[in-house]
């Protein structure tokens, strides 16, 4: 089932900023924010951010070693998965 995505019009935003921020943070989800009938923005909680942050380093720490592969470089696996897990359990916490 397609999940209907959470949408506030800018006024709204404005006019209670507080409590739309607390939801946010409650419901952990995306929420898009309309300008003129059309999406302007989109807020997320710090902890989604920052969980997004973290998975689009791995993202990059993955193709640089996938460049780095193509190039004939390498590294040692045992601090590969060293640096592996330590980015694992960051975005655990």
């Amino acid at each position: 089932m397609v999940k209907i995505p959470n949408i506030v019009p800018i006024t709204d935003l404005r006019q209670d900023a507080t409590a739309i921020v607390k939801r946010v943070a409650k419901l952990r989800e995306p929420l898009i924010i309309t300008q003129r009938g059309r999406a302007a923005a989109v807020m997320v909680s710090i902890e989604e951010y920052e969980h997004s942050q973290h998975e689009l380093e791995l993202l990059r720490l993955l193709a640089q070693g996938e460049k780095e592969i193509e190039a004939g470089k390498g590294y040692d696996l045992d601090v590969v998965l060293s640096e592996a897990d330590k980015l694992l359990r960051d975005l655990q916490r």
